[in-house]
């Protein structure tokens, strides 16, 4: 669906769960424990279908283990969760992936020894050939196989790594194997893409290209929910953002409106800018200073494995 053609999220409040029109994913208290800490506990969030929607939040807040959750890497102690409509409590990671809700990982995933249009093929689900007996019969696979391989190369050719289909997957960059991660998840046609921190690891020369493969996806209609660290990533492609702390949804808004928020900069910082030290603080602070000011963060920050200069 066009952005144009979207429902507003203008009117949406400015809280903690509040409702979305249209929500492609809603959670209703979600629970995950680990001993005696509470690592999630997200009472009510909707995720508003065909948008960019950032899920922010301080190291340790439970982002990456929600997603987990959500697609069935996990399984909580409490709570529901419906994608189109459809109950996903209990549901399988591959079988999620089969209903249209698809991810990425911080770590790529990419098998090594296998060579990059191999990935591509392994991120086709329901392939007849799977079957034994049909495996035995070509004509019975054959023609989907071809619609497959046709799918993989334009996917390869879009994310700019078709000269690269024979290579063997270990051998590319960090940044390239975040474009292989991606242009897989894409294998199934998905309705909702979600994004492990895109950026982690990816060398500044591909942020750009990363940058807007992700604005792509959702100009063809997809929904896309990604957890960042980057608040300059943030703030350029997301419509929405959700930010958690201490495993709960604590404020949702557009970005600027989040990154200005008491709370979530008190989430941050862990104490309150009362703005009276210094003339120079009396400017409002926001998550993006706060980022910026944390060693190994912000725009300057070394990709991952790589030192500084």
């Amino acid at each position: 669906m066009p952005a144009e053609t979207l429902p507003s999220l203008a009117d949406v409040p400015r809280e903690p769960g509040a409702a979305k029109p249209d929500p492609i994913l809603v959670a209703d208290g979600v629970v995950r424990r680990f001993g005696g800490l509470t690592a999630v506990n997200v009472k009510h969030v909707e995720i508003p279908r065909g948008r960019i929607t950032a899920l922010i939040g301080p190291n340790g807040a439970g982002k990456t283990t929600f997603f987990n959750l959500l697609t069935g890497f996990d399984k909580p102690d409490e709570g529901t969760w419906t994608f189109n409509g459809k109950k996903l409590g209990g549901v399988a990671a591959h079988k999620v992936a089969r209903l249209g809700m698809v991810r990425t990982f911080q770590l790529t995933k990419a098998l090594n020894r296998l060579t990059v249009m191999d990935n591509m093929l392994l991120g086709a689900t329901g392939q007849k050939g799977e079957n034994f007996f049909r495996a035995l019969i070509p004509a019975t696979w054959s023609g989907q196989e071809k619609e497959i391989t046709a799918r993989a190369e334009e996917l390869l050719a879009r994310f700019k790594l078709d000269a690269k289909r024979n290579d063997f997957a270990g051998s590319l960059s960090g940044g390239q194997r975040k474009l292989l991660e991606m242009a897989r998840a894409l294998m199934v046609r998905p309705d909702m893409v979600m994004l492990d921190e895109p950026m982690a690891g990816v060398n500044p020369a591909l942020t750009q290209s990363l940058l807007g493969h992700v604005k792509a996806l959702r100009e063809d209609g997809m929904t896309v929910l990604f957890v960042e660290h980057d608040m300059d990533m943030v703030r350029d492609i997301s419509d929405w953002v959700i930010v958690m702390g201490q495993g709960s949804v604590i404020a949702e808004g557009t970005p600027d409106e989040v990154m200005a928020d008491p709370r979530v900069i008190d989430a941050y910082l862990g104490a309150h800018h009362d703005g009276t030290d210094s003339a120079e603080d009396d400017a409002p602070a926001t998550v993006a200073d706060t980022a910026a000011d944390r060693p190994g963060t912000g725009a300057d920050a070394a990709p991952a494995g790589e030192e500084k200069p």
